[in-house]
């Protein structure tokens, strides 16, 4: 098969611009990056799954690589994650695709699923199981107490002062 190029644009989805990287053609497999990512951590299974009749796509999620950055971190709720990912299917004329989630995107999948089952053809999570939200704690509270200081997620945490 001849070697195609990964091809890269911006999407207006949303109310933000979302860089996607994409591959081949036929059903959409729809690629979400964990964190601290980038669709570049899609970059070799883009190829295998354009090579496999697939059209594979890699979005830089909001807030990440050159994708938009909305300054008000209320614009970052799962709503508005979830609402990305919708809006880049309605960009793309995709009624329904799969879904391959790496850690924070598995997340964002596992929301996806619950709010729009009727987008998903199928799911397959990598690393991070569903959890149920744990209302008396924050995350990253649940998190340290689960797996210490020293876990990844508790280690990006910022402290802040208030005067």
């Amino acid at each position: 098969m001849e070697e195609m190029k990964i091809n890269h644009r911006m999407v207006k989805v949303n109310g933000i611009s979302m860089h996607i990287a994409e591959k081949g053609g036929g059903p959409m497999v729809l690629l979400l990056h964990g964190f601290p990512e980038l669709w570049f951590s899609w970059r070799h299974q883009l190829s295998g799954l354009a090579d496999r009749g697939f059209h594979a796509v890699a979005p830089d999620l909001r807030g990440y690589g050159d994708s938009s950055v909305p300054s008000s971190i209320s614009s970052y709720t799962v709503f508005h994650l979830v609402g990305d990912l919708v809006a880049l299917m309605d960009a793309l004329d995709q009624p329904q695709v799969f879904v391959v989630g790496h850690d924070w995107g598995a997340i964002l999948a596992w929301f996806l699923c619950m709010f729009r089952p009727d987008r998903v053809k199928a799911l397959v999570n990598m690393s991070v199981p569903f959890i149920p939200r744990i209302t008396d704690l924050r995350p990253s509270e649940y998190l340290r107490a689960m797996y210490g200081d020293s876990y990844y997620i508790c280690r990006f945490q910022v402290m802040r002062f208030f005067l």
